[in-house]
């Protein structure tokens, strides 16, 4: 069984160790410095990592986030490469794979496409059906802020439907560029859109991903 999440994981802090702490983002506001406390929180600390889903929350996260933010950035960098604690809810067998291949590979574009004459990465046919996979079980949950319809297909034809709806934008381009289109990433994704040009236009800058 291949162990996307992992190889993501390991992929990204290789990324993030190469530009160093100070590095820009595609995650508006935030450095690598800034990614890399996010990422340590969402698997460490549940207590705060829920303020990113629930408003009563987003002040502890905030605080949470900070702290470990203003950690050494190399202790930052060890702690996501370990992988999560055992008693984390990403410890639990499977979860880490179900819920971190997408989470790894997005931001490690974050961190590439940021940065001074980036290159696009070559994704091997097994893992852009991977994506393409988890792309499909969630696309409805990523588009549903969409203000129009909107429907991700890849080169060969397939579709899937991220909002139902009228007009239609349908988006075409390989699974991870759709991927980054649909997790609100639309100007920094490699893609071909049809459709009204007004709505065209409203996707482009609408707040997508989960």
């Amino acid at each position: 069984m291949s162990n996307y999440a992992r190889r993501e994981r390991l992929l990204l802090v290789d990324l993030l160790e190469a530009v160093g702490p100070d590095a820009p983002t595609l995650c508006q506001g935030w450095t690598t410095q800034d990614l890399a406390g996010h990422l340590v929180v969402r698997e460490r600390r549940p207590d705060a990592a829920g303020g990113m889903f629930i408003k009563p929350l987003a002040a502890r996260l905030a605080k949470v986030h900070g702290e470990y933010s203003a950690r050494p950035y190399a202790e930052l960098l060890e702690l996501i490469r370990t992988g999560p604690p055992p008693l984390s809810l990403f410890g639990i067998p499977g979860a880490d794979e179900a819920a971190n291949t997408v989470e790894y590979f997005v931001h490690g574009e974050d961190v590439r496409r940021a940065q001074r004459d980036w290159v696009p990465r070559v994704l091997d046919a097994e893992f852009a059906d991977a994506l393409w996979g988890k792309l499909a079980r969630t696309a409805s949950l990523a588009g549903r802020r969409s203000p129009v319809g909107l429907v991700l297909r890849r080169p060969d034809g397939q579709t899937t439907v991220a909002r139902k709806g009228s007009p239609v934008v349908t988006v075409t381009g390989e699974p991870g560029e759709l991927l980054m289109f649909v997790m609100g990433r639309q100007a920094h994704a490699q893609v071909d859109l049809e459709g009204d040009h007004e709505a065209v236009a409203k996707v482009t800058t609408a707040q997508l991903g989960v």
